[in-house]
C-alpha cells in the first residue's frame, strides 16, 4: 500500500516527475472511496458556486440600475398611489357632471326598509332614507361612499324624485 507521499517519493527517484502507472492503480484502488466522495462534493459544490453567483450577479446587476437610476421603492409607491388618486379624482368629477346632465333621466326606487336607488343611464346611487352617506357608481365602477350634503348629489335625488317613484322590485 502506498499513500501519496511514498508515490511522490518512488516518482521522484525515477526520471524526473514520471508518475509510475502501477502505483497511481494501486493508489486509486485503495482510496477509490474517498476519491468518489470527494469528486461528488466538489461537483455539488460547483454547481450551488454558479447558482448561487449567477443569482448574486444577477442581484448586483439591479441594485445597480436601481442605484444609478436614483429611483427608490417609495418612489414606485408614491407614483402608483399619485395616478390611482388622479384617476379617482377624474372618475368623480365624471359622475358628478353626468349627474347634472342625467338628473332628468334619474328614476328613484324606494325599498322597503328604507333604503333607495336612484338609476341613470351612467349613474346609480344607493343608500338609506336617515342616512349621510350614498353609494355611488358611475358606468359600472364604484366612485365610493360620498355625503349626501354635497350639492350635486342632493340635487340629483331630489330631481329623481320629482321625476318619479319607479316601483320596487
Amino acid at each position: 500500500m502506498y499513500n501519496i507521499r511514498e508515490v511522490l517519493i518512488i516518482n521522484s527517484n525515477t526520471e524526473g516527475v514520471v508518475m509510475n502507472i502501477e502505483v497511481i492503480k494501486e493508489f486509486v484502488m485503495q482510496n477509490w472511496l474517498v476519491i468518489v466522495v470527494a469528486l461528488i462534493i466538489l461537483f455539488f459544490v460547483l454547481n450551488v458556486v454558479k447558482t448561487v453567483l449567477k443569482w448574486a450577479i444577477a442581484i448586483i446587476i439591479i441594485a445597480a440600475l436601481l442605484i444609478y437610476s436614483g429611483i427608490s421603492i417609495d418612489q414606485i409607491k408614491q407614483t402608483v398611489t399619485d395616478v390611482q388618486s388622479s384617476t379617482m379624482d377624474t372618475l368623480k368629477k365624471e359622475a358628478t357632471s353626468m349627474m347634472l346632465k342625467e338628473a332628468s333621466k334619474a328614476t328613484y326606487t324606494k325599498g322597503q326598509d328604507g333604503a333607495f336607488t336612484i338609476t341613470s343611464p351612467n349613474v346609480e346611487i344607493k343608500g338609506r332614507t336617515n342616512s349621510d352617506k350614498v353609494d355611488v357608481t358611475f358606468r359600472g365602477i364604484s366612485v365610493g361612499e360620498w355625503k349626501v350634503d354635497n350639492e350635486t348629489i342632493r340635487t340629483f335625488v331630489k330631481q329623481a324624485q320629482e321625476n318619479g317613484t319607479a316601483p320596487a322590485s
